[in-house]
């Protein structure tokens, strides 16, 4: 469902600058206070005049680069990984595109399925075909260089590391971006094909808003714990004074008609009538004016999407019989914002919402295209940023090792740093790591709090050394959730430039310079005659 998988959180463009500074100026620092000591250690005094000039002749090299040299050693990388059969993945995409609709049966009753099903089978097709493509290459180019010495004629000319390097992720990133986009138009090509006409394919533009509570009594409060499995929707209680409020920015322009639209999920206490879901109904608020507008009551349609369009003039009755009507801009929106507020009617039953659950839907839709190359350029960026990990480890170490550490990149940075956030924010149930065998050696439920005494006091003071160690962890370990945007593509909603997009983007730009001087220092640093 929506709210499950989809829940769009806006980067912060400033808070990550802030934190890819220090982290950045806190790893140089350290980077070359171990430079020094060593150097001293090794040279004595004349150690630390050595780092000097080594950073005296990076800024040279990073100065002087050559754009020339760069796109000579991109085309020869270019060149070099069509040799290495690089192409040959095509065939391995085609075959499973031939056979795929033998396996991808659809449901007859509900078709508008199918698009997800087939969207998410081309996003991991691609997604797992290219990713291994480009880290092999990325992993093992510079290794077989300097394992075959063909490296060597390329140093000992005018062509700086730094320019070897970047050179290297270029070439790469080239002959990964054309596979990229022919199995992007293969993929959509396909999924247009297999899709039924009476099934239309478009990208909901949503517009999604701030969330709060109110409990059973009116006061200000958070949703009802019903005891689901899966913690992110929160539930309101019907029949009562309880309801969630949404509070909406307005799309620029004032259109005649918005559309709301949700996918809520219902949870009965009593069976009741299981011919007819629940009864919900939205009202418009003024705080500033106090003006509260009912509209018409709905069933939610469970497991799919329930619209309702409001039209400019907004009419209803008032307990006294009489109608009356409303300017949807002039009396109801206040600072460019609408609020909404959500209620179940039927008394004992409750509705779960989240945050994607409900939004304004902009009007006119996009084209299906739109959504899907945004999301195509998620993917695309995925496998740029590994490329340059993998060039940058490949410059320290062999081939096999940096294919290694690659994959642990891409394993971590997707299922495991849900889990790195939980614990560096103290949300993880159950606690660290001591305080969790504690848990575990006592018997202890996770969810009770520990016994207060010293023991407890001395357990969570000691698991913050391994909190914070992690927490350094999670700021070298790239985050790619964001990089996966099939989800939105496949629910035909458009992907979020603040919630998918530009996370993804930042996360690429920000380790491409520490790549480059990683891979640089390393490559001056390495003996290029060891094999």
């Amino acid at each position: 469902m929506l709210g499950l998988s989809l829940q769009p959180v806006d980067f912060d463009l400033v808070a990550g600058l802030v934190r890819w500074a220090l982290a950045f100026g806190v790893i140089a620092i350290v980077s070359i206070i171990v430079a020094i000591v060593t150097s001293f250690a090794m040279y004595g005094a004349v150690g630390p005049a050595r780092v000097g000039a080594g950073l005296g002749q990076a800024v040279r090299d990073f100065t002087s680069i050559s754009a020339r040299r760069v796109l000579a050693i991109s085309s020869l990388t270019f060149k070099e990984a069509i040799r290495r059969k690089a192409l040959l993945v095509f065939v391995v995409f085609g075959v499973l595109f031939m056979f795929a609709s033998w396996f991808l049966t659809g449901d007859s009753n509900r078709p508008e399925l199918d698009v997800e099903v087939y969207v998410g089978f081309v996003f991991t097709a691609v997604s797992w075909l290219v990713l291994p493509v480009a880290m092999l290459l990325a992993c093992w180019g510079i290794p077989e260089d300097i394992r075959v010495r063909s490296l060597h004629t390329v140093v000992t000319k005018p062509a700086r590391r730094n320019e070897v390097v970047i050179g290297r992720m270029l070439g790469f990133s080239a002959i990964s971006t054309l596979i990229v986009a022919v199995m992007g138009v293969v993929g959509y090509v396909w999924i247009v094909r297999q899709v039924p006409d009476s099934v239309p394919l478009i990208c909901r533009v949503p517009i999604y808003g701030n969330i709060q509570f109110l409990d059973r009594t009116g006061a200000e409060g958070k949703g009802v714990n019903v005891g689901d499995i899966v913690e992110i929707r929160q539930f309101v209680e019907g029949g009562s004074k309880a309801a969630a409020i949404w509070e909406f920015p307005m799309p620029a322009g004032e259109p005649e008609k918005l559309r709301l639209e949700s996918r809520f999920e219902a949870f009965r206490t009593y069976k009741g009538d299981m011919n007819r879901t629940l009864r919900v109904r939205y009202t418009l608020l003024n705080p500033a004016k106090k003006i509260e507008v009912p509209l018409p009551v709905f069933n939610v349609a469970e497991f799919s999407q329930n619209e309702l369009d409001v039209d400019r003039k907004v009419e209803f009755k008032n307990e006294k019989g009489k109608v009356e009507t409303f300017d949807l801009y002039k009396d109801l929106i206040t600072d460019g914002k609408l609020t909404v507020k959500v209620q179940c009617l039927d008394r004992g039953q409750y509705i779960g919402v989240s945050i994607g659950d409900f939004f304004v839907r902009q009007l006119p839709d996009r084209s299906f295209a739109f959504g899907y190359w945004k999301a195509m350029f998620g993917i695309w960026l995925m496998i740029i940023l590994i490329v340059m990990i993998g060039v940058t480890a490949s410059c320290f170490v062999k081939g096999p090792i940096a294919t290694l550490l690659c994959f642990c990149m891409v394993v971590l940075g997707q299922p495991a740093h849900d889990f790195m956030d939980k614990v560096v924010s103290g949300k993880q149930v159950g606690g660290g790591a001591l305080e969790s065998v504690y848990r575990l050696v006592t018997q202890m439920n996770q969810t009770v709090p520990l016994p207060e005494g010293g023991l407890a006091t001395a357990i969570q003071t000691l698991d913050r050394v391994p909190s914070e160690t992690l927490r350094l962890a999670s700021n070298v370990i790239p985050d790619l959730r964001s990089f996966w945007m099939a989800g939105w593509v496949g629910k035909g909603l458009d992907v979020p430039w603040a919630g998918a997009l530009l996370p993804s983007i930042a996360v690429t730009l920000g380790f491409a310079l520490p790549c480059i001087l990683l891979g640089y220092f390393s490559l001056i640093l390495r003996e290029l005659e060891a094999k």
